[in-house]
């Protein structure tokens, strides 16, 4: 199962022609470059290329015998050199011409015909002005050409305007774009790891084919279908699977889409896409991001007046107005769906939601062998091994890691992609990128203490999560890094195991304050992640006897709705006096259990730290081994 949050690709928009031939622009624009070089040429009047020369130059050349026809013309003399004067001014600059041009000088000069005669110069007159055909070109074509430029651009905007291809009616019309099977490449077997997914989407697909099968039996097409998930799961995945395997016209929008700066655009945009899909049906319309535009109305400044609230009206209103002979279909995807409007969800309307979660262990093998279709592997791949160790992966997730295995093994020039390979990219994914950073012999130490405290205690806490690898080499914005894999999917938290996570991310910091006597700045994600579970604890899973079992809207990801407009709060000022007391009480607490515990096993922390900076990376088996070998020599 891969995922690529976009919308399907379609080579139009819906509603919107294109107008204008590029074609027909590129041939308009060369036409008028060659006529506005024909009108250079003509007011040149046809001429060779010439050689200017100074009126002394010319009776020189005429004494010498080096002119052999001149052409006058009011005050301009135009002529050509004989054969002495094309070898004499062929020394110049520029290319060899053989004839050339002067202007006379305000003074009559009567010796120049006598002068011209007795060199044997052929002598023309040329009439003063140019013919009546080449002034009317020179003076009038000119503007007559900016004329039509003018006039052509005038004429192509108002067919814009007017047709919808960018003008002022190409608000109203529908961005949604059309799929056709024959573009789309991906189908149902390009989807793994959502089998009761396919399942739903199958029978929808059947039903837009085959409608009256279902009708004889009284049963109706649901109107919507809603696609939740986390990012990356495969929504948007699921469909351009949808798109390649239908028979039936397929519109796909991204919701924020609808929006313009102009009041009632999204709802007509909406009209447009409905009176699209309802001509092509069967039809299936599929709206990317929801709660872009869903959301629960009323937590808006603007009130119904609102554009985004306008627009949901309007999609409410096109979904009440199907009929149950119009085979269009709803198919919408969020992850968020605690944010949508209620009147959105009800039966009616969105009848069916298909909730796709991060994959299972199973599921993750299967994503993977979508993906490396086209990867030579080695044989020392397992693909069952490297499903286990990518807990919490998404589909999304996934396909990027088996390309940045293919990178790694092009980069290291290998013919194919070996577990190595697999192993760099899942670090690459997991730990962050690998930095250069240089620690001074101190820091290195402070790095090395607090990580061997986080590994220590994922190393002996009952319900931890068991250690994978433990690092000082610098990845992503961290100094070190301590990994932790789950040995299968979990679901559902014990308090119990809360607890020993909270403790394991204290284990750092407790180890710098045994060790040093001091802390340092090193444990700051460590505490904002404690506390924010913690929180959640105590305000949501009633994991608290001072507090109770009560559920409140706080620790979670997502700000409350109108929160930041001054929205009540669910619980008294007194109530969350009472959590913060808690969870600082809690949190001294499960600190004094581990600097207790890492006390207790000081001779297991420095030697696990001196190994540590003597190796940069310990693997899980390298850290038991080193702990056996510290609790022999305790015994010892």
């Amino acid at each position: 199962m891969a995922s690529q949050e976009t919308p399907p690709n379609d080579p139009q928009p819906g509603g919107s022609p294109q107008n204008t031939s590029p074609k027909t622009t590129y041939a308009f624009i060369w036409f008028s470059t060659l006529i506005f070089l024909l009108v250079l040429w003509v007011q040149e009047g046809g001429q060779p290329p010439e050689q200017p020369l100074a009126y002394s130059e010319f009776k020189t050349a005429v004494q010498r015998g080096q002119v052999a026809e001149v052409t006058l013309r009011n005050d301009e003399i135009r002529g050509t050199f004989s054969d002495g004067g094309i070898a004499e001014f062929a020394h110049q600059e520029g290319p060899t011409r053989t004839h050339f041009n002067t202007l006379r000088p305000p003074v009559d000069d009567p010796e120049l015909l006598g002068l011209l005669e007795q060199h044997t110069v052929t002598i023309r007159a040329a009439p003063s002005g140019n013919p009546w055909w080449q002034d009317f070109i020179i003076s009038f074509l000119p503007w007559i050409l900016f004329l039509a430029l003018m006039f052509w651009f005038w004429g192509a905007a108002q067919k814009r305007m007017t047709s919808g291809a960018g003008g002022a009616m190409e608000y109203a019309k529908s961005r949604a774009r059309r799929a056709r099977k024959e573009t789309s490449t991906t189908t149902l077997e390009d989807v793994a790891g959502i089998e009761s997914a396919k399942r739903e989407i199958g029978e929808i697909i059947d039903f837009l084919r085959n409608p009256e099968k279902y009708r004889r039996l009284g049963a109706v097409m649901p109107k919507g279908v809603l696609l939740v998930g986390p990012p990356g799961t495969g929504k948007t995945l699921l469909a351009r699977a949808i798109a390649g395997e239908a028979n039936v016209a397929f519109f796909s929008i991204s919701a924020s889409e609808f929006i313009e700066m102009f009041v009632g655009v999204g709802a007509a945009r909406v009209r447009d896409m409905f009176q699209n899909a309802r001509k092509e049906a069967p039809a299936l319309i599929f709206i990317d991001e929801l709660d872009a535009i869903g959301r629960s109305r009323g937590a808006g400044l603007g009130g119904g007046h609102d554009e985004r609230e306008q627009t949901l009206n309007q999609i409410l209103t096109e979904m009440d107005g199907f009929e149950s002979h119009e085979n269009v279909l709803v198919l919408a995807a969020t992850n968020r769906p605690d944010v949508l409007d209620s009147a959105l969800l009800r039966p009616g309307r969105f009848d069916r939601t298909i909730t796709l979660d991060r994959p299972h262990r199973h599921a993750r093998e299967a994503i993977l062998q979508v993906h490396i279709r086209k990867v030579p592997l080695a044989k020392d791949v397992d693909l069952a091994e490297l499903a286990a160790r990518t807990t919490g992966f998404s589909g999304a997730d996934l396909k990027n890691l088996v390309n940045e295995a293919a990178l790694t093994a092009a980069r290291e020039n290998r013919d194919d992609v070996n577990a190595h390979c697999f192993e760099i990219a899942r670090d690459r994914i997991v730990l962050g990128e690998e930095r250069d950073t240089r620690l001074s012999a101190e820091e290195r130490e402070v790095v090395a203490y607090h990580e061997c405290g986080h590994a220590l205690m994922a190393y002996y806490m009952p319900k931890a999560d068991p250690l994978t690898k433990v690092t000082i080499i610098p990845h992503g914005m961290a100094m070190g890094v301590t990994e932790q894999t789950p040995q299968e999917d979990r679901y559902n938290y014990t308090e119990s195991y809360l607890r020993d996570r909270i403790k394991v991310m204290l284990g750092g910091r407790s180890a710098e304050k045994i060790v040093y006597g001091e802390v340092s700045t090193g444990a700051q994600n460590d505490l904002k992640e404690a506390t924010k579970l913690l929180r959640r604890m105590i305000g949501q899973w009633g994991m608290s006897d001072a507090i109770g079992p009560v559920g409140l809207a706080i620790g979670e990801e997502h700000v409350f709705l109108g929160r930041e407009m001054g929205a009540p709060r669910e619980h008294s000022e007194k109530l969350a006096e009472l959590i913060d007391t808690e969870i600082q009480t809690q949190l001294l607490a499960l600190e004094r259990l581990t600097l207790d515990f890492l006390t207790e096993h000081r001779k297991e922390l420095d030697l696990l730290a001196k190994t540590l900076m003597q190796r940069e990376t310990l693997s899980a088996e390298e850290v038991d081994k080193a702990i056996k070998s510290a609790q022999a020599r305790k015994i010892a």
